[in-house]
């Protein structure tokens, strides 16, 4: 698969100030480290850094030579991705050769490795270094699924130290032990505590596995460790008197609850009156997105986005040989897929003249954000959000056959099953009329019909359905006008009045064509409402007028009037 372009979220970072150290938990300087990717994939993996900007002279000081433009962004901020990349599971497979195996007197562990001693063995443990394919989920606060692909490959580390005791005098005669051999014999994987891998003893096992099942399940790394001592007693003169074999074996494990990532989607058709095709897909866990065409030019994209970080748990590890220990950084550093809700939410692509995207929905309530932890820098949703276990589309003419549902986690696309319903959703034209039944000089009544424009048969609403699919009554949604929300009866009629004049468009808003077994695309009507239009409207403006001209006809009476005092005919002279 060709490497992915990432998407950069929050770039504005990259512009902050400031020089800092490079701490020793830190992922290693682009271009030290050979793991098959190149040094701009390299630099993509390290969320979970500080993000502490090095200007790019800082860094040619430091280092002796210069960085690429997508290394100095992922010094500042962390890159995101549309899809699970593979550069995880590629760093994390070459890494794990850089782990070390011990000699027999030094064991070397993670720091939170849980150790087991025996009599003769000591600080042996079996640590899981990485599981892959795989996406850890973080959908609400104290809420992260660890998924699995159901075929992939466990790796882990197997270590352990020998205490061979001391040479002992007792009297006259003295006991010496030597290590004959120690190994570790057999190395095993176990689902819910049955095995279902089994090899050879390593320090460094790499077992790969497929799992049947679909729920959670706890994975198990357990190793055998066995040793063989012997005790030589001699007597005056270096007789042997006595020789002892001593044998011992510890079994060590470590586990982790997983979730099997086999999704099965539930996908929808409706053919528009046009030539559009309507496609939704539900999936109830997790899912990254689909595709409508075969080169993937058209898809659909939920809410899930993904970032990289390593797991701070292998940072250091302890070097015990039974007198002190020594705590050192790790040559070994696995690194994982992370999915998180984006704020960016639900997209379509082409974004201009792509996919239209309908409606989301999700099997519960809206969740709430979950923290991503200290040096996260993404685009995480704010407050709560649709999970997008279901998004539906309005595309261009689509081809069933093309319809590929992409998984969180690497690899893994859903199968597709059909509803019990069918595959199909009746999609029809619909015929909105709005009348004018009644009107007086302050309000007025409208009629809206909704029929079928195919049967002519009325189309009843209820807008109180269900938010999955195949769930709920056999119609739903409503019609607006005037900012009022109304649904039809029976007889697929709305009454609503309307008490301001003006132009009204009444709008049919069909619900979901997922949820019904037949559906309707939406239709509009327009209606006009004046005072005029009535002989009640008349009269009231003309008493209007009659009002707001009455002071004008008095000041013209008054005025004429007083005009008419004022004149010669009036039988006054200003002559002596």
């Amino acid at each position: 698969m060709p490497p992915r372009v990432p998407v950069v979220v929050t770039a504005v970072l990259c512009l902050a100030a400031g020089v800092t150290a490079v701490g020793t938990a830190n992922p290693p300087a682009p271009g030290t480290e050979d793991n098959g990717l190149t040094e701009n994939e390299s630099a993509t993996l390290w969320s979970r850094d500080d993000d502490a900007y090095m200007s790019q002279s800082a860094y040619r000081r430091r280092y002796g030579k210069s960085r690429t433009a997508m290394q100095q962004l992922a010094n500042g901020t962390d890159i995101t991705f549309t899809r699970p990349p593979a550069t995880a599971a590629t760093w994390t497979r070459n890494d794990f050769g850089d782990l070390e195996a011990s000699g027999a007197d030094t064991s070397i562990a993670p720091q939170n490795a849980a150790l087991e001693d025996g009599v003769f063995i000591a600080d042996a443990h079996a640590t899981v270094f990485a599981v892959q394919p795989s996406t850890r989920v973080h959908a609400a606060p104290n809420e992260t699924t660890h998924y699995v692909a159901p075929n992939g490959t466990l790796r882990g580390s197997v270590d352990y130290r020998v205490r061979v005791p001391a040479r002992s005098t007792n009297g006259n005669r003295t006991t010496e032990w030597t290590l004959q051999r120690h190994e570790i014999e057999s190395v095993r994987l176990l689902r819910d505590g049955e095995p279902i891998v089994t090899r050879d003893g390593t320090h460094t096992p790499a077992l790969e596995y497929a799992l049947d099942a679909h729920d959670e399940v706890t994975l198990t790394l357990e190793a055998d460790i066995h040793v063989r001592l012997r005790a030589v007693t001699r007597g005056p003169n270096s007789t042997v008197v006595n020789t002892t074999t001593r044998t011992e074996t510890v079994t060590v494990a470590d586990s982790l609850s997983v979730d099997v990532y086999d999704p099965e989607a539930t996908v929808y058709y409706a053919d528009y009156p046009g030539g559009d095709t309507g496609v939704a897909v539900f999936q109830i866990q997790p899912w990254q997105g689909y595709t409508l065409s075969d080169d993937g030019s058209r898809r659909v994209r939920g809410v899930w986005r993904f970032y990289t970080a390593r797991d701070t748990g292998w940072d250091k590890l302890v070097r015990r040989n039974g007198t002190a220990q020594e705590t050192v950084t790790s040559d070994a550093i696995p690194v994982s897929v992370h999915a998180y809700p984006s704020r960016i939410g639900p997209r379509a692509e082409p974004v201009r003249d792509g996919p239209e995207i309908l409606d989301t929905w999700q099997v519960t309530n809206a969740t709430r954000a979950p923290p991503l932890g200290e040096n996260i820098n993404v685009d995480v949703v704010n407050g709560s959000y649709t999970a997008s276990h279901g998004v539906a589309v309005r595309a261009g003419d689509v081809d069933p056959d093309t319809i590929r549902v992409a998984g969180i986690v690497r690899g893994v696309n859903a199968s597709i099953t059909e509803p019990d319903s069918g595959f199909e959703r009746p999609l029809f034209r619909s015929n909105l009329t709005a009348t004018v039944v009644e009107q007086t000089r302050s309000a007025t009544t409208v009629r809206l019909t909704l029929r079928s424009a195919y049967s002519g048969a009325p189309v009843v609403l209820d807008d109180d359905a269900g938010p999955r699919p195949g769930v709920g009554p056999a119609r739903n949604g409503y019609i607006a006008i005037a900012g009022q929300h109304v649904e039809t009866n029976a007889s697929g009629v709305a009454v609503v009045t309307l008490d301001q004049p003006g132009i009204y468009t009444a709008r049919y808003h069909p619900g979901s064509w997922v949820d019904q077994r037949s559906a309707y695309v939406g239709d509009t009507a327009t209606v006009r409402w004046h005072p005029l239009t009535t002989v009640d409207g008349w009269f009231a403006l003309l008493v209007a007028l009659g009002w707001q001209l009455l002071p004008f006809v008095v000041a013209l009476y008054a005025g004429r009037r007083l005009l008419a005092l004022l004149s010669p005919a009036t039988g006054f002279s200003d002559r002596p």
